[in-house]
């Protein structure tokens, strides 16, 4: 596992076993699971939807047990779209580690996909609340929606409410639903699980948006993939998107949206570039932090606790990160 950021520093133990629950052995595993599991838990990552899971339960006095289950199945949930992302987009690495499909066919890597998902809802089932395995099946039914929605999008599908859509589905409910499951086992009231939704959907979104900056902005060897390539698959992000509205009379704006600008044309980086330098690039950094200032506001309406603390550092590191 990567090392960790410093606001996972109270649930440091918790995640450990976050990690242990997720390597179990299941009733019915094939045995190329297992190392197809160690690979994907290898490739490791920041463990942020379940930190956002421990963290708000925490908070909310939720038991430990359920928690780090339900923690667990948001962490193994997260792995299995990535299985299906990297094997959609043709990834060989992720953060540095050959994926599964480097390794394995295309058939047998959507398998385990699948058995990752599979997984994740058993966990979510152990937690034995009937609302919180709601929640998680319905989560687990917008993000493959919003996957298969993002494959076969049009690139003329260029507006606002769209993109809010389509990184909600993506990647905010996740990380609401890591938010709202965990108030939803604690012993809480209905609005504070609602709170809990609201905060959780807004630093989720605002992961998004950092992220779609990233894709602009990052160094092409930490991103593992070209600069700009969603713009080259055709996806607008957010960047993107206020550029275009700013400069809609452009003629390589224009070309792009009618799609005679395809990825193989040179004039594909000088969009790309244009982008980088431009305005676009903070706007977006911009509507990233309305978005967390909105979740820090409802953590306010909470006592003050280390748990709360490290809520709000977790959502500065947000917008702050830089990969």
């Amino acid at each position: 596992m990567s090392s960790l950021p410093h606001f996972t520093a109270l649930i440091e133990d918790d995640i450990q076993s976050v990690e242990a629950l997720m390597r179990a052995p299941m009733t019915g595993d094939p045995p190329e699971m297992r190392s197809a599991l160690e690979l994907v838990i290898a490739a490791g990552g920041k463990r942020i939807r379940p930190s956002v899971s421990l963290l708000v339960g925490s908070m909310l006095n939720a038991p430990r047990e359920r928690l780090i289950t339900m923690a667990a199945a948001i962490e193994l949930l997260h792995n299995a779209t990535l299985v299906h992302d990297d094997l959609i987009d043709g990834a060989l690495l992720r953060r540095g580690i050959p994926t599964l499909n480097a390794k394995w066919t295309p058939a047998a890597t959507v398998l385990a996909g699948d058995l990752l998902f599979a997984r994740a809802a058993k966990l979510a089932a152990d937690t034995e609340s009937i609302p919180a395995i709601k929640m998680f099946s319905e989560t687990l039914i917008r993000i493959v929606g919003g996957e298969v929605e993002q494959l076969l999008i049009n690139r003329t599908i260029h507006n606002r409410a769209d993109y809010d859509r389509r990184i909600y589905a993506k990647t905010g409910s996740l990380f609401e639903t890591a938010a709202c499951t965990a108030a939803m086992i604690s012993p809480v009231n209905e609005d504070t699980i609602q709170n809990m939704a609201a905060f959780g959907r807004a630093i989720g979104m605002a992961f998004q948006i950092i992220d779609d900056i990233l894709d602009f902005t990052a160094d092409e060897n930490t991103l593992g993939k070209p600069i700009g390539s969603d713009l080259r698959q055709g996806l607008v992000t957010l960047p993107a998107l206020l550029y275009f509205e700013e400069n809609a009379e452009n003629q390589l704006v224009k070309a792009f949206l009618s799609n005679n600008l395809h990825t193989e044309n040179p004039e594909i980086e000088t969009l790309i570039s244009a982008i980088r330098s431009s305005i676009a690039i903070a706007a977006a950094h911009q509507e990233a932090h309305k978005l967390v200032n909105y979740g820090m506001d409802i953590l306010k309406r909470y006592p003050a606790s280390p748990h709360r603390q490290a809520l709000e550092e977790l959502s500065h590191y947000i917008v702050d990160r830089t990969f």
